[in-house]
């Protein structure tokens, strides 16, 4: 994929396939901008705003090639396994915040 067609498939699953599977499904995040903390923090290794400048939007944006594929796709494998994969990312993500997990199912 070009790095367009990478932006947009980004934009495509985080700010709306995923969010809309969610609702519906009773995941355990379901707002877009969640789903985009989640996945930014995977794709850079940390809490995103310690690697990405948080006042420049869209953070995703700004990552280079190599992390922007691995966000894309680690957004499709979310959803292609569902709330299980997001509820362990979830909880990582909020592990480097030093907030707790959500309870579990």
């Amino acid at each position: 994929m070009t790095r367009e067609q990478l932006l947009a498939r980004y934009r495509e699953l985080v700010l709306h396939r995923l969010p809309a599977r969610a609702r519906a499904e009773g995941w355990v995040v379901t707002a877009d901008h969640c789903f985009g903390r989640v996945v930014l923090d995977h794709a850079v290794g940390g809490r995103w705003y310690d690697v990405l400048d948080r006042r420049r939007s869209p953070a995703f944006a700004q990552l280079d090639d190599d992390r922007l594929a691995a966000a894309v796709a680690l957004a499709e494998r979310i959803d292609a396994e569902g709330d299980p994969l997001l509820r362990a990312l979830d909880a990582q993500s909020l592990t480097w915040r030093g907030k707790p997990a959500k309870d579990g199912r």
